[in-house]
């Protein structure tokens, strides 16, 4: 068996890493109303407004310095549009 042959098939034996699962539509591709302060983001929308990444977001989250969650499911959570926006007035630096 040649070389080619034998890393052609250790190529195939290798597994990809899964990848993470997105929504592809975002209530984010309209512009967010004022009007509306207890309008829930879900975590994916939350994260990519405030351009972080989902395992930041997690970080953020889990610490004492995140936004106030609301638990909208045992399994999902959301920040409303309110507590997004008291969470960064807490974080501009003067």
């Amino acid at each position: 068996m040649s070389l080619l042959a034998t890393e052609q098939r250790r190529s195939r034996r290798r597994t990809k890493k899964p990848r993470q699962i997105l929504p592809k539509w975002s209530s984010l591709d309209a512009p967010l109303s004022t009007a509306h302060p207890d309008q829930i983001l879900s975590f994916h929308e939350w994260c990519r407004l405030n351009r972080i990444s989902t395992r930041t977001g997690r970080r953020i989250i889990a610490s004492d310095k995140g936004p106030v969650v609301t638990q909208m499911s045992p399994q999902r959570i959301g920040i409303t549009v309110a507590n997004n926006a008291r969470w960064q007035a807490a974080r501009a630096r003067g």
